[in-house]
């Protein structure tokens, strides 16, 4: 019997979730739990961890799970490392629902770092106006650069004060445009992007915006993970969920 769990949390997983609830699939979406008002889902929800690999292990035998789809974002990869891990041992399908990373376009400025701390490091000595695009839970390391203003777009209010000496929020969530990322970069007077090689269309307005305002952008690469099976569409997903018969492995049900 195929039962599917959904990882969730990106604008992809939102539309896998709408295609396996108009199919009437047996899924369920699963949220990592950092976002304080997530987006309502059409199938059933569950918001937090796992508790690492053998907690994964133990859902997927307890639920009766056969099909994973991996949609998280393609910076979570320690969930995506759990999640090959945990359907490796327990003989549950796997795919990971990924959108194609980002590729320059003639007039980018960019320079590709491999991490946060190569970010940092990219970042120049004179003091920059800086909108830093990469969430909430990597900014400590730009400590290291007090210097430079920090302008972030986050979408949650702050709890407390911001983890950098100059540094200023914008409260939003996507998707943006292009008009919208043009005027943010020019109303906060910015000289340098850093973000992350996220992909996908809901986000890439900031690099268009930059672009077209001849901003150098520091990129961050994807972080590399073990082989799988990986779809850059919902509709792939679905022929591969369509062909795809669930596993014969005993999985402790």
């Amino acid at each position: 019997m195929t039962c599917i769990l959904l990882l969730g949390g990106t604008t992809e997983a939102s539309r896998m979730a709408r295609a396996l609830a108009e199919a009437g699939l047996a899924a369920e979406f699963s949220y990592a739990g950092r976002t304080e008002a997530p987006v309502a889902q059409p199938l059933p929800t569950r918001v937090g961890g796992f508790g690492g690999v053998a907690g994964l292990v133990d859902y997927l035998r307890a639920r009766g799970i056969s099909h994973l789809i991996d949609a998280t974002h393609p910076f979570a990869a320690q969930m995506s490392r759990n999640a090959i891990a945990a359907c490796a041992e327990t003989g549950t399908a796997l795919i990971g629902l990924e959108r194609p990373a980002w590729a320059a376009q003639p007039g980018d400025r960019w320079t590709h770092v491999a991490d946060i701390a190569g970010a940092v490091a990219a970042l120049p000595e004179a003091r920059a106006r800086v909108f830093l695009a990469i969430g909430k839970q990597t900014l400590a390391p730009f400590v290291a650069r007090p210097q430079h203003h920090y302008l972030l777009r986050l979408v949650d209010p702050p709890e407390g004060a911001l983890p950098l000496p100059d540094a200023a929020a914008v409260i939003a969530r996507g998707p943006f445009d292009l008009a919208g990322d043009t005027a943010l970069l020019r109303d906060h007077a910015i000289t340098h992007v850093v973000a992350k090689n996220a992909g996908g269309a809901g986000a890439s307005a900031k690099l268009e915006a930059a672009r077209a305002l001849g901003l150098p952008v520091i990129l961050i690469d994807r972080p590399r993970l073990p082989p799988r099976q990986v779809s850059a569409t919902v509709e792939g997903v679905m022929g591969w969920l369509a062909g795809h018969t669930a596993p014969s492995t005993e999985r402790g049900v």
